[in-house]
């Protein structure tokens, strides 16, 4: 461990135990001499775990002498066993971790079922959600809030002595406790839990990351009474209490399991686990080890391909060289993408099985996309990934001999990627057969003439495989630019590290992808993962929240650092590390002020200077810079106990000293057939164990290593080093701008150009703005910025880019820009049809604050926008984005020529336009040609009326608005493009492909939108509520008449409040202004109950954590949680919507807009209708306590300790009940 000395030379064994193989590498310290080796994570048949026998055989190997299975391990000779495992990761997947209960503030039991109330895939109309990892929730009768708020522009100090509720919490911020827990009562709740036969709590409160008394005080109790704890502010003390609750959870449910995986690895060694204790070691996810004591089920996610990331990281980056690595870690049924570029990049945020952890992680993307991802032929297009209907822990192939489906692997095999022969004989339903190419074989041919006959082509089987391992090597390159193009970084400028079972075989083909001219192999590539754990050093950190402003900090920021760093160094010294052993990394958690964005800054080597990185680093990720305070959110430690005794010549290193000479073709094992190129190829077949360093190899060739196949393609060259194999392009590969038929859409082509194209769309002069519904916008809070694509010769527009934001607030005639009741557009805020944002590359801020501030202000009862600052940082980061989608197209353009990009874009269009067109005929036949109708009203009673009539023969549809209610004299009036949009949105999600959504889905509809109804209004119509609700409520109009779904909640619960914002002689009074929407129910379907709070259709906005709400504004969030009861009866019954209960510290103007409160969303097939929403005033006056119904739409001023209680609608039940 470590660097402790030892009289005689002991084993530093390091194991990486997966879900199919355990990889195994052992060192003898001081020396040279390593051996490494993989073994069947299960076989029990011949023992009993892998790890346990993975360490028998290294012994036997360095002892030299045989050491019976039955006999237990001793471990004299041991220095340390270093170990990482799939266990939390597969129990998190699968859910099956240990029975958990919650125990969480009163109020906020169903707080984690709704998360930030986003559904996970948008097109999903059965919004299927991963079940919860507790079991039951206790609600604790404990509370505290923020005394002072963030958005406040008239602070005070505040005096605690004056007030016995208020006490200062960890950061020096004023907390009012509330309500303190009775022990008593809570110690009943917690004998009921135990007499249920739960052992396994996570506490989780209310700002508990600030004043975590309360949860250490149940948390005692619970352990006096004999449970395991997990407390959220002990595990990570941040702010969010979604991924704070959710990661106290995760680890209530997932520690058990290792607890009891430690213990019963330990009854395999003598003296058992205590005996070993100190000697073993286990990876987390944020890269470092830890003794098995302090592993817990939170920290163990990522605790395999995180020794993956640091395998390459020591084996492969050159400190003096600098040039960044990129992970590439291909697995059966997926691929892990990281990034190196000499610090390890951690995440504190993260989803991980729809799960929100709060955790620090290193920053490892994974797709499902794998030897094991399945070959689709849909639609017109070739698609890879997994099947619902097989398990995502399973892999299965054709080539298995056990009925699987065609896959990446079987590719492979067919192309001549794989050789048979260099596996063993384990397939079959006996498991004692070779590969099976013939099946393949006879699987691609089968597939090929599908193709053929659907498309009228002449595709041959090697083809269309072919054609799937692009799919696939695209596909996999999608996260990769994610981390670096996606963080304005060159992708060019990276070597790819290639490692796991598949990853050579697909090494040349993605970095080709990617413009990546170098790939490193390290030797032990295939066991990469337990390599990088008997590398990775023992770590420590302590964290802790900080409130205050960074340069108010930097005053004093060394005594800031220092209790941490004493105690992070302690923990370390007591473990036996000696002192110069132990290395200090330093961090701050910084944001502007105003943003919720936070960025991990790590201390520069040789200064203090944290803002200098910080506004870099934030520049590099967000594109713009701001002039505002930089806060300090979290204060941060990291102790490393450094792993000595690995230090190896360097790639750039090694090949400057080794001299390279062509490879001998003597040492050509054989010549075996190739397809590549277009070509199939009698190419040479080397063992890597034949080759000597210095040895060049050129492609297209194979070179075998004892557990993988590495293709070396043409145009490339592979160097033996010592350590590594070095894949370098060595010729330019031919043009894909070549001539081709001009009208010919290649349908692996048209593939690769729709995973491209949303890679495009995932990350991304004169620069326009505009938000106008006139102008094809939506209401006014929802801007474009709109950036034209520009050919350098003939400066004609080739394509537009744009990126649409809702802002906070832009002003009218209330906070939040959200107004019940206006009645033109006026009074809804700032308005323009087209204004240059940048004009000859000068940001117009002049006359953004005419337009935005003074402007709107002029109109009566009006006022310019209350959230200023806000407004020019988006747009700023509108702008970045559309700059970088430009650029992201111009390289396209660029690697492919323009008419060429612009004729697959077409062809996108066209195959969309095509699948509809398919399913609009399968339509006309489920409804025997009848037209398809549909009529719904507003709350006020306003008509929607809907016929669809469906031509079988075009595969077209007409839709037909015709009888729908005039322009209403109010705001939910729905721009046209509302409607496009709810049409195309129920197309795409009827399809459930994952196709790009394009225009064309709608080539084959022809809407009728009669002029000067509600749907189709003037120019001046108030419009603010038809983006939010009117859209909501004609998406399900249209679902009705298509039967596809019950209404869902029919609205988004628009909430607003706010107070300033009147300019007063050309000065905004300060002010602030908060608008959200809230959840409901989702409608049921024909197969599908409804899902209880989440967002639907047409929205999917994330809701502010209630920790994040409280410190930012002057409100107590009394109640976030599910209706019960809500939801429309039925087969199956609808989604209940939520309630949200929010009392008011301040006056403040709120206003709600919403529908659904007259007229309960319907369900259909005989399914009850869900409960129509209610909004609701909670006041007091001289007369006592009020409770007034608001109504859907209203505004009020709310005075100090009012309240809105919003209970969103349910969804619609489909069927009648049985």
């Amino acid at each position: 461990m470590g660097s402790i000395p030892t009289e005689h030379p002991k084993i530093r064994i390091a194991i990486d135990r997966g879900g199919t193989f355990t990889d195994v590498h052992a060192y003898v310290s001081n020396t040279r001499h390593e051996q490494v080796f993989k073994l069947l994570s299960v076989d029990p048949k011949n023992y009993k775990d892998a790890p346990t026998e993975g360490i028998r055989r290294v012994q036997e190997k360095f002892r030299g002498t045989v050491l019976p299975r039955e006999e237990l391990i001793d471990t004299w000779d041991i220095e340390s066993i270093r170990m990482g495992t799939t266990i939390a990761t597969n129990a998190l997947l699968e859910r099956q971790g240990e029975r958990a209960a919650l125990l969480t503030t009163k109020g906020f039991r169903d707080l984690l079922v709704i998360g930030n109330q986003a559904r996970p895939h948008i097109f999903d109309l059965t919004v299927r959600k991963l079940e919860n990892l507790y079991e039951t929730v206790v609600e604790i009768d404990e509370r505290v809030t923020m005394e002072e708020f963030l958005e406040n522009p008239e602070k005070q100090p505040i005096d605690i002595s004056k007030d016995s509720a208020l006490v200062e919490g960890s950061t020096g911020e004023v907390v009012r406790i509330l309500q303190v827990p009775d022990m008593k009562a809570i110690k009943v709740q917690l004998e009921q839990l135990y007499s249920e036969g739960f052992r396994s709590l996570a506490i989780c409160f209310m700002h508990a990351y600030l004043y975590p008394n309360h949860d250490n005080s149940v948390a005692k109790l619970a352990r006096e009474m004999g449970f395991d704890v997990s407390v959220s502010s002990e595990l990570q003390p941040t702010i969010k209490m979604v991924p704070r609750g959710n990661s106290a959870t995760a680890d209530a449910y997932l520690s058990p399991l290792i607890k009891r995986y430690v213990k019963n690895f330990g009854t395999g060694f003598k003296g058992g686990v205590e005996v070993i204790a100190g000697k073993i070691l286990f990876m987390q996810s944020d890269g470092g080890l830890c003794l098995w004591q302090k592993f817990s089920g939170l920290r163990a996610i990522l605790s395999g391909p995180a020794g993956g990331v640091i395998g390459y990281a020591k084996s492969c980056y050159d400190a003096g060289e600098k040039r960044p690595l990129l992970g590439f870690d291909m697995g059966g049924t997926s691929t892990d993408v990281s990034r190196f570029a000499g610090t390890y990049d951690h995440v504190f945020e993260t989803e991980t099985a729809e799960v929100t952890l709060q955790v620090p992680q290193l920053d490892i993307n994974t797709v499902a996309a794998g030897g094991g991802s399945i070959l689709h032929w849909k639609n017109g297009l070739f698609a890879i990934g997994p099947d619902v209907n097989i398990p995502s822990l399973v892999f299965y192939t054709v080539c298995y001999r056990k009925g699987g489906p065609l896959t990446v692997t079987d590719a492979n095999l067919f192309l001549g990627r794989l050789l048979p022969e260099s596996f063993p004989a384990i397939f079959g339903p006996n498991e004692d057969e070779p590969l099976d190419y013939e099946a393949t074989a006879k699987a691609f041919a089968e597939m090929t003439h599908m193709i053929n006959s659907e498309e009228g082509l002449d595709f041959t089987p090697e083809e269309v495989a072919s054609g799937f391992l692009r799919m696939a090597n695209e596909a996999m390159s999608r996260p990769v630019r994610s981390l670096t193009e996606g963080r304005g970084i060159r992708t060019s400028d990276h070597t790819l590290v290639t490692f796991g079972g598949a990853g050579g075989q697909h090494a040349c083909d993605v970095a080709e992808a990617l413009g990546i001219d170098m790939v490193a192999i390290h030797r032990f590539s295939s066991i990469l993962s337990a390599y990088g754990i008997a590398l990775g050093d023992l770590t420590h950190e302590v964290q802790r929240p900080r409130t205050d402003t960074l340069a108010n900090m930097e005053k004093n920021i060394e005594a800031e650092f220092a209790p941490l760093v004493n105690e992070a160094s302690t923990i370390l010294l007591q473990q036996g590390f000696p002192a110069q052993d132990v290395e200090y990394e330093l961090f701050l958690n910084l944001r502007y002020a105003g943003t919720n964005s936070s960025l991990m800054i790590q201390k520069p080597v040789d200064s203090w200077d944290f803002a200098s990185i910080f506004t870099r680093q934030h520049h590099d990720e967000f594109g713009f810079t701001l002039d505002r305070e930089i806060l300090v959110d979290d204060i941060r430690v990291r102790a490393l106990g450094k792993t000595r005794g690995h230090d190896f010549e360097t790639i750039s290193q090694a090949l400057k000293s080794v001299p390279t000479n062509m490879v001998s073709p003597k040492k050509s094992v054989k010549k075996t057939k190739l397809y590549t190129a277009g070509v199939w190829s009698d190419v040479n077949l080397y063992r890597l164990d034949d080759l000597a360093p210095g040895d060049l190899v050129q492609g297209p060739s194979v070179i075998l290593d004892q557990t993988q196949t590495i293709l070396v393609q043409p145009g490339w060259s592979a160097t033996v080093l010592p350590r590594h194999l070095v894949l370098e392009k060595a010729l330019q590969s031919a043009s894909k701008t070549e001539e081709e038929d001009e009208s010919f859409i290649d349908p692996i082509q048209l593939s690769v150009f729709g995973h491209r194209f949303m890679s495009i769309a995932e990350q991304m002069g004169d620069v326009l703005v505009s938000n106008h519904p006139a102008a094809g916008g939506s209401h006014l809070p929802d801007v474009n910025v709109i950036t034209p694509v520009i050919d350098d010769q003939t400066n004609e527009v080739l394509f537009w880019v744009a990126s649409r934001a809702h802002h906070a607030g832009i002003g009218g005639i209330c906070a939040g820009s959200m107004p019940p009741h206006s009645k033109e557009i006026w009074q809804e805020g700032a308005s323009f049809t087209s204004f240059k944002l940048i004009e000859q590359g000068r940001f117009n801020e002049e006359e953004l604050r005419e337009l935005m501030l003074e402007k709107p202000a002029r109109y009566p009862g009006c006022t310019g926008t209350r959230t200023w600052s806000d407004n020019v940082s988006d747009l700023k980061a509108q702008d970045v984005a559309n700059l970088k989608g430009i650029r992201l197209i111009q390289d396209c353009i660029k690697e492919y020529g323009l008419s060429t990009v612009q004729k697959y874009m077409n062809g996108i269009q066209a195959n969309a336009e095509k699948i509809v067109r398919s399913l609009l005929r399968k339509v006309h036949d489920e409804f025997s040609g009848l037209p398809l109708e549909a009529v719904d009203y507003l709350d006020d009673g306003s008509m929607m009326c809907l016929k669809i009539h469906i031509d079988r023969e075009q595969g077209s549809a007409t839709v037909d608005f015709t009888g729908t209610t005039g322009e209403l004299y109010g705001n939910l009036n729905a721009p046209r493009a509302i409607t496009f949009s709810a049409i195309i949105y129920v197309l795409r999600s009827l399809v459930n492909e994952d196709i790009p959504l394009n225009q064309g889905c709608l080539a084959p509809i022809d809407v009728i939108l009669p002029e000067g109804t509600f749907l189709s209004p003037s120019k001046g119509a108030a419009t603010v509520g038809g983006n939010t609700d009117t859209s909501q409520r004609v998406t399900d109009l249209v679902l009705q008449a298509f039967q596809a779904a019950a209404a869902s909640q029919g609205t988004c619960n628009n909430l607003t409040f706010g107070y300033g914002g009147v300019v007063v002689n050309g000065t905004a009074k300060p002010g602030f202004g908060y608008y959200e929407t809230i959840a409901g129910g989702s409608g049921a379907g024909p197969t599908w109950a409804g899902q209880s709070g989440v967002h639907v259709h047409m929205t999917n906005t994330r809701i502010t954590d209630p920790e994040s709400l409280e410190k930012r504004y002057p409100c107590i969030l009394h109640e976030l949680s599910i209706r019960k009861g809500s939801g429309g009866a039925g087969k199956y019954a609808g989604g209940d919507g939520c309630i949200r209960d929010i009392e008011f510290r301040r006056p403040v103007q709120v206003s709600v807009l919403s529908e659904r409160r007259s007229i309960p969303p319907p369900g259909i097939q005989g399914g009850g209708p869900g409960k129509r929403g209610e909004n609701i005033w909670v006041t007091h006056d001289e007369y006592g306590a009020r409770e007034i119904m608001l109504g859907g739409k209203n505004t009020c001023e709310m005075k100090k300790g009012d309240r809105i209680i919003i209970r969103s609608p349910g969804g619609g039940g489909y069927g009648k009940v049985e």
